[in-house]
């Protein structure tokens, strides 16, 4: 998600800082990024439970959010953080924003996130398709990513900046991790050559130059879900999805998120029980139709309508520690090549 489907990103440093008010002692400072959505009344009920009152902070995409914990440790804004993935939890446990270690009574390990951050959700980043364009083209699906990079599927694709983009930045991730560093640079150029497009976000990408939406681009690069949120909010009743995922080597990411506590926060006690919640049946439910991710509790009931967002069978990503020590230089290589 980061983040992640059909949300925009919101406010900017200087805003939070400023707006951020003084907050009593029973109230929860939360950190989310902008793609946050649960149902208030969920929230109301959790509150009430626990005799917090939540403070909700919107971060913008994961990446922004996280930078801004990193710029304001030293007089933290929040005291618990939801949306940190496997692509920057390394960064932010060399930055020192969390706290290391979560109680075991709080934290099923993940092994993508490590002990700092129990997991919520998960999602894949992965190309979607639309069906009517595709057909219209009359050219048949291409069945690896670099035959994408064939005169036939000129002007086919368009992706995210991962320079500013959580979504962009997975996608080549995992191109990176499947084809090795310089096959995958070498594909990436090839790619410019043969009418990549590229743009700031994944809304930009999903609701200006995906074909679904009147863009020119059959391609876009999105997330498994994405055909299921087509079906649940399409103004028609529709049994089909118009979009489905084409889910290739090298092309498919899973993205794991997690929440945690924000080292030197406090609130400690209260925001625990935020961990536990977000862990909790009714918001690994609810967060499917709201964030479009999957639960990370493996008894959660799927929803209906998930039956439209099959999860990929394979996928790439290379490990949290080479992420962190690696993410930065792979985002400034891929930038010379792809916009310089």
């Amino acid at each position: 998600m980061n983040r992640r489907l059909f949300a925009l990103a919101a406010t900017a440093l200087a805003a939070l800082i400023v707006s951020t008010p003084s907050l009593a002692a029973d109230e929860l400072r939360v950190m989310v990024h902008s793609s946050f959505s649960l149902p208030k009344p969920l929230l109301a009920q959790f509150e009430a439970q626990n005799n917090i009152k939540l403070a909700i902070i919107k971060g913008g995409d994961a990446g922004e959010m996280l930078n801004k914990l990193i710029l304001t440790r030293a007089q933290p804004v929040a005291d618990a953080v939801f949306g940190i993935d496997n692509t920057l939890v390394g960064k932010a446990v060399a930055a020192g924003v969390l706290e290391p270690t979560l109680p075991q009574t709080a934290n099923a390990p993940d092994a993508d996130l490590g002990t700092a951050l129990a997991a919520v959700d998960y999602g894949f980043v992965t190309l979607n398709y639309d069906k009517a364009a595709v057909a219209k083209s009359g050219v048949a699906l291409p069945t690896t990513l670099q035959a994408l990079a064939l005169p036939a599927y000129k002007g086919w694709l368009v992706t995210p900046n991962p320079a500013t983009s959580s979504t962009g930045y997975a996608f080549l991730l995992a191109t990176i991790s499947a084809m090795g560093d310089e096959p995958a640079f070498a594909w990436w150029a090839q790619m410019r050559s043969n009418g990549l497009k590229v743009v700031k976000g994944w809304s930009e990408a999903y609701y200006t130059d995906f074909a679904r939406n009147k863009g020119a681009y059959p391609l876009v690069v999105s997330y498994a879900t994405s055909p299921a949120a087509e079906v649940f909010y399409s103004k028609e009743k529709i049994t089909e999805s118009p979009t489905a995922s084409l889910n290739l080597k090298g092309g498919v990411f899973r993205q794991v998120e997690g929440v945690g506590l924000v080292k030197g926060g406090g609130q400690r006690a209260a925001a625990l029980k935020f961990v536990d919640f977000m862990r909790s049946g009714p918001v690994q439910q609810a967060l499917q139709t709201e964030m479009w991710m999957y639960p990370a509790q493996p008894d959660t009931v799927r929803a209906e309508v998930m039956r439209h967002a099959a999860e990929p069978a394979a996928f790439e990503a290379p490990a949290a520690q080479v992420i962190a020590s690696q993410g930065a230089a792979w985002v400034a290589r891929w930038t010379k090549v792809v916009l310089k």
